[in-house]
């Protein structure tokens, strides 16, 4: 149930994310999910890709610093509370979270979690029902 999640550095300038999107449409790569963060000097692109490997490939011929992270997907009902219950179970767990990001369609949620400790938050979330998305199942949304 692990995805594998690309981390991209980008210079904090006009038109890189333009550019890395342009590369990886252009190769036939769809995103699925990601998260931009700043500081002054640059910027984080994180993103859930179609294909993987193949974005790694291009990505550093054009000379992107990129770098590969195992992240978990967990399934949420889209409705109040639904989050709180499973961020209760890892913070109970001592499951530290170093960044998540989320979305929604309609009524269910998706939630990209970056855990400390990986293989024991899948054990956690799994031995209290709750449901992750497989790779395979997140390009398909």
């Amino acid at each position: 149930m692990l995805i594998k999640q690309l981390s991209i550095f980008l210079e904090n300038k006009k038109g890189r994310f333009t550019e890395v999107s342009k590369i990886l449409g252009e190769a036939g790569i769809n995103m699925s999910a990601f998260t931009v963060s700043e500081s002054s000097d640059f910027g984080i692109l994180r993103l859930i890709v179609s294909d993987t490997d193949k974005a790694i490939q291009i990505l550093r011929e054009k000379l992107y610093a990129v770098s590969i992270t195992d992240v978990v997907c967990l399934y949420c009902p889209n409705q109040p509370g639904a989050l709180a219950k499973a961020m209760d179970i890892i913070t109970t767990a001592g499951i530290f979270i170093e960044y998540m990001y989320a979305f929604s369609q309609g009524d269910s949620a998706h939630v990209i979690i970056r855990p400390d400790d990986i293989e024991k938050c899948v054990e956690v979330l799994k031995a209290n029902k709750l449901t992750l998305i497989a790779a395979s199942d997140l390009y398909k949304l």
